[in-house]
C-alpha cells in the first residue's frame, strides 16, 4: 500500500472538514442575513445557527435590526416670505423587512437623504420665517409621516425626525435679537410697573388700616372713658343718696340742718371766695351756732345765745329841696 494511497482519504477528510466549518454561519442577536441560491433571493436568516451549502448558496447582505440614526447636513431652503435659512434634520428609523431594505432601493441611506431634502423644502415653503421657528414640531410630524409612507417599500419604519438647527442669515439673527431686546425691556417695563401699583396699593391699604384702626382705638378709648366718668357720676350720686339716705334715717333738727348748711358754705367759699351772701334765715341761726361751739368748749358756762346781728340797713335818702313854687 503506498504512500498516496494513504494520504488521499485523509487528505479528503480534511476538505469536507473545512468545508462544513467555513459554511456555518451564527446570526447574533438584532441582525438578519439576506441569502441567495444560485444568484436568487432564498430565505431570511434570523438570530442562531445556520449552514449554507457550499458554492449554491451565499450571504447576500447582513442587516442591522437595530435603530438608525442619521444626520444630514444642513440643507438651503426658502420660505414663503423669501428668506432663504439652512435646516439640518436628523431622522431616526429601523429596518423592519431585511428583504424589501436589500432589494427596494440601491443606496437606502442617500434616498433617505434626498428625500428628507425635498420633503422639508416643500414644508417650509408654505411658512414665514416666524412661522418655521415656532413650528418645529409640525415640521417633524409632517416630514415623519411622508418618509414613513415613502420608505415603506424599501423596508424601512420611520420612527420619528427631529429639526436640529434653524439658522437664519446673520442679518435676519442681529434683527430678532434686536426684537427680543426691545420685547425683553419692554416686558421688564411693565413687571416694573406692575410691582410699583402693587406697592401702592399695598401701602394705602396699610394707611387705610392704620387709620381704622387708629379711629378704633380712639373710639375704645373714648368709650372707656365715658364709661368710667359715667361709672364715677354713679357712684358720687350713689353715694349722696346714701348720705340723705342716712340723714333722713337719723331725722336731724332744724338747728343741725343750719349749722349743714353753713358748713356746706364754707366748703363753697373755699377760701378763695372774696364775697359771701348767707340767706337771712341762716343768718338767724349764725348765733345758735356760736353759743353750740362755746357750750362744746367750756361746759361749766351757761349757755347764753346771742342774738343775730342785723344787716345794717341801708341810708335813707332824704327827698331834694323843691324850689318855690311858680
Amino acid at each position: 500500500m503506498s504512500f498516496m494511497s494513504i494520504l488521499a482519504p485523509i487528505i479528503l477528510i480534511i476538505i469536507i472538514i473545512w468545508l462544513i466549518v467555513t459554511n456555518i454561519r451564527i446570526v447574533p442577536q438584532a441582525n438578519a442575513y439576506v441569502v441567495e441560491r444560485l444568484g436568487a433571493y432564498h430565505s431570511t436568516w434570523q438570530v442562531g445557527l445556520h449552514f449554507k451549502i457550499p458554492l449554491i448558496d451565499k450571504v447576500a447582505k447582513k442587516v442591522s435590526l437595530k435603530e438608525h440614526v442619521i444626520d444630514f447636513p444642513p440643507q438651503p431652503v426658502i420660505t414663503k416670505d423669501n428668506v432663504t435659512i439652512e435646516i439640518d434634520t436628523v431622522v431616526y428609523f429601523q429596518i423592519t423587512d431585511p428583504k424589501l431594505y436589500a432589494y427596494g432601493v440601491e443606496n437606502p441611506m442617500a434616498a433617505i437623504e434626498n428625500l428628507t431634502a425635498t420633503t422639508l423644502r416643500n414644508i417650509i415653503g408654505e411658512l414665514e420665517l416666524d412661522g418655521t421657528l415656532t413650528s418645529r414640531e409640525h415640521i417633524n410630524s409632517k416630514i415623519r409621516l411622508v418618509l414613513d409612507e415613502a420608505t415603506d417599500a424599501w423596508g424601512i419604519k420611520i420612527n420619528r425626525v427631529e429639526v436640529k438647527n434653524i439658522n437664519p442669515p446673520e442679518d435676519i439673527q442681529m434683527a430678532m435679537e434686536k426684537q427680543m431686546r426691545a420685547e425683553r425691556e419692554r416686558r421688564e417695563a411693565i413687571l416694573r410697573a406692575e410691582g410699583e401699583k402693587k406697592s401702592a396699593i399695598l401701602i394705602a391699604e396699610g394707611n387705610k388700616e392704620a387709620v381704622i384702626l387708629e379711629a378704633e382705638a380712639a373710639k375704645q378709648s373714648a368709650i372707656k372713658e365715658a364709661e368710667g366718668q359715667a361709672e364715677a357720676i354713679r357712684m358720687v350720686q350713689q353715694a349722696e343718696a346714701d348720705g340723705l339716705r342716712m340723714l333722713t334715717a337719723a331725722n336731724p333738727s332744724q338747728e343741725i340742718l343750719t349749722i349743714k348748711s353753713l358748713e356746706a358754705f364754707q366748703a363753697a367759699a373755699d377760701g378763695k371766695a372774696t364775697k359771701l351772701i348767707i340767706p337771712s334765715e341762716i343768718q338767724g341761726i349764725a348765733g345758735l351756732a356760736s353759743a353750740l361751739t362755746e357750750i362744746v368748749k367750756d361746759p361749766q358756762t351757761p349757755a347764753v345765745p346771742k342774738m343775730p346781728a342785723q344787716a345794717p340797713s341801708a341810708p335813707r335818702r332824704e327827698a331834694p329841696p323843691q324850689g318855690p313854687a311858680k
